[in-house]
């Protein structure tokens, strides 16, 4: 994950966290409240987030895909039962 602020690049990502502020930044977004500058910046900071959570996703499946294949393998390495 890319991060504009060097501080949060040391803390670890919490995913359950970024959907929350992603949820919150839409619920703003679509309220129509927001002046037009803090519109744009909520917008770039939701792609932000997006954008990691996406990577964060595709981590993980990857993970669990080579969990599976390696549960899959000796299952079928067994005894041929």
């Amino acid at each position: 994950m890319t991060t504009e602020n060097s501080g949060a690049a040391a803390q670890p990502f919490d995913f359950e966290a970024a959907v929350s502020e992603l949820e919150a930044l839409v619920a703003q977004l679509e309220s129509g409240k927001l002046p037009l500058d803090a519109s744009l910046d909520a917008y770039r900071r939701g792609s932000q987030l997006l954008v990691a959570c996406r990577e964060r996703l595709a981590a993980v499946r990857q993970h669990v895909d080579m969990l599976d294949g390696e549960v899959l393998r000796a299952f079928d390495s067994g005894d041929g039962a």
